[in-house]
């Protein structure tokens, strides 16, 4: 079955909250994830914050989501949220979003989202954030809550919470590393102009990540063919014609665009594939070394001293 992110669009939402990790879960799907999107909300008639019609979709009763789903809440206006009495009466769709959750939905709020989720009650007692601007107010609505400052997202219990818009970016691309693997996020990263990725709390990062932030073409095309083809042995010339420029200027363009030489940047390659590698009990050294490109074990042996 493929998994569902199901996106409850709240009245006057904020659109870049929608499009932002809607438009990560459809890269995705154009990459062969195995995905589908679907949108829910309680109201008839939907109008963006900025006042944009935006249709009518499903009545979110009619949505049927199961363990492994994702139920994502973009932010609306805090005010229609939180002084309207519209969202507080919703006691249906509160007690909706509380069932969704006790069956293993994954809920994802968007910037003010929060206040959505911290209305139904599954946010009680749980590490979560918002807008910068909006973090003291959450608290303040909802002392119940551990509302966290200075990050980017958080995640507990089945449930994640993004700060600003762009953070919502980054808290589904994280969900999409976590179901696809590193390097198939990395490519929904590029296809968004997206090479500097952000973790959670910025200090955690993928070396698939890293080195990217820059937009030459023929350095991400062998950027791309070392990972995919590591344990090859790539000539410099190769790598050149996969840039579709000469080996004395790869040399040059590959050092100004990463900071590292081309073959810096495959040691940490290797380096960040022979930790995943080592964490399989019924790989050899040999199978490791071959994986990596290395002629030999003591090859191996060398980098995993490194690590």
């Amino acid at each position: 079955m493929p998994v569902k992110f199901t996106f409850l669009i709240l009245p006057h939402t904020h659109l870049m909250d929608l499009a932002g990790p809607d438009q990560v879960i459809l890269e995705a799907i154009g990459f062969g994830a195995d995905w589908e999107i679907h949108y829910c909300s309680y109201a008839s008639e939907l109008i963006s914050s900025a006042g944009l019609p935006l249709g009518k979709v499903q009545h979110f009763s009619e949505v049927d989501m199961q363990a492994g789903d994702f139920l994502m809440v973009p932010g609306a206006d805090v005010d229609f949220m939180m002084k309207g009495s519209e969202l507080r009466t919703q006691t249906d769709l509160l007690e909706w979003m509380r069932q969704m959750k006790a069956r293993q939905v994954t809920i994802c709020s968007i910037c003010a989202g929060a206040f959505a989720l911290a209305l139904s009650g599954i946010l009680d007692g749980k590490n979560c954030t918002t807008h910068w601007k909006r973090t003291k107010e959450l608290q303040a609505y909802f002392p119940q809550l551990n509302v966290i400052e200075n990050v980017l997202f958080t995640e507990q219990d089945g449930i994640y919470t993004s700060a600003g818009i762009a953070s919502g970016i980054d808290m589904t691309l994280h969900i999409v590393e976590r179901l696809k693997g590193e390097y198939f996020a990395h490519k929904v990263a590029r296809e968004l102009v997206i090479y500097n990725r952000r973790s959670g709390n910025q200090s955690q990062h993928s070396i698939f990540f890293n080195y990217r932030n820059h937009i030459h073409a023929g350095i991400h095309a062998v950027q791309d063919w070392l990972q995919e083809h590591l344990d090859k042995k790539n000539s410099l010339q190769e790598l050149a014609d996969i840039a579709c420029m000469s080996d004395r200027n790869l040399t040059r363009i590959f050092k100004k665009e990463t900071g590292l030489t081309v073959n810096e940047y495959i040691t940490l390659l290797r380096r960040e594939t022979i930790k995943k590698l080592l964490q399989n009990p019924d790989m050899t050294r040999s199978q490791m070394a071959r994986a990596c490109g290395l002629e030999s074990e003591r090859q191996l042996s060398r980098l995993i001293k490194t690590l």
